[in-house]
């Protein structure tokens, strides 16, 4: 009886270490299937046939392999019936693998080569909101950030009644806080050096005021003027003799410009002390 159970476990056991095996044989037969076919597609002259395959590996999400097809395939394609579906096709495969830079510009390359076709509206769109998907990090170069709003706003010019417009238009908002959050950093880190190696105090109150000229709706506005009044104050306390007087009265001016703006601010208190400060020091009349 024993022996029998033993013998009933190791068939069972057989039996599903051949299923896995089986199963083993008949994947790799497949991918190995799949890359005759793809290899065979590549080496193959035949532009419909390797145009049809480029579409069935696109269908597949099979996109890097799609994509390679098509680039070989756009500059013959040109100018025929398949040449703007395949220009439109290869800008996705990338889109799809999140390779945004390339995307955009074959999405670029596809509604200026065919300004009334059939997807210029999608291409517009996409080349905006893929380089918005890869925009850097603040603290980085945003020459992609200033791109992706560059065409999110053709987009808006091309077709201000889409579907799609409230959403391009609230993505560069975003964009654009990213750009005003930005210039935030380079003021704070202006004010932070002081007069560290020259006088970062001027170039804090210049970066602010050029961020509330470009960003005027920004969400850091508030701290924009407040950075502006409170540099200036240490513009003042730094500041030589024949200066001095119209640095106190440029911190006055600062106050008033934001408490007009925000009169229960939460720098309030602080702004309070520069204004006392430099108002008792103003020697002069205006």
């Amino acid at each position: 009886m024993h022996y029998s159970l033993e013998k009933s476990n190791f068939a069972q056991l057989y039996q599903l270490y051949m299923k896995k095996y089986i199963a083993m044989v008949l994947l790799s037969a497949g991918v190995l299937s799949s890359c005759g076919e793809y290899n065979k597609v590549l080496k193959s002259t035949d532009y419909e046939y390797k145009y049809e395959a480029a579409k069935s590996y696109f269908a597949k999400g099979q996109n890097s392999r799609a994509a390679t097809i098509l680039e070989e395939l756009i500059p013959i394609l040109k100018g025929t019936a398949n040449g703007e579906e395949s220009l439109y096709m290869l800008a996705m495969t990338y889109y799809n693998q999140g390779d945004f830079v390339t995307a955009s510009h074959y999405f670029n390359t596809y509604y200026t080569t065919y300004p009334k076709g059939e997807f210029t509206e999608l291409a517009r769109y996409y080349s905006g909101y893929g380089l918005y998907l890869d925009s850097p990090d603040p603290r980085l170069d945003q020459a992609q950030t200033y791109e992706a709003i560059n065409q999110l706003q053709l987009y808006l010019e091309y077709y201000p009644q889409s579907e799609r417009a409230k959403e391009a238009q609230n993505i560069m908002f975003e964009l654009q806080e990213k750009l005003a959050y930005k210039e935030l950093l380079a003021v704070r880190l202006y004010f932070n050096l002081g007069t560290y190696m020259g006088n970062n105090y001027l170039s804090c109150v210049i970066t602010a005021q050029n961020a509330l000229k470009n960003y005027p709706y920004s969400k850091y506005r508030e701290e924009f003027m407040f950075y502006t009044i409170r540099a200036k104050y240490e513009l003042a306390v730094v500041s030589v003799e024949e200066k001095l007087q119209g640095r106190y009265r440029e911190v006055v001016d600062e106050y008033y410009n934001y408490m007009n703006e925000y009169p229960e601010g939460k720098y309030v208190k602080q702004v309070q002390k520069f204004y006392d400060y430099a108002s008792k020091r103003i020697t002069d009349t205006y």
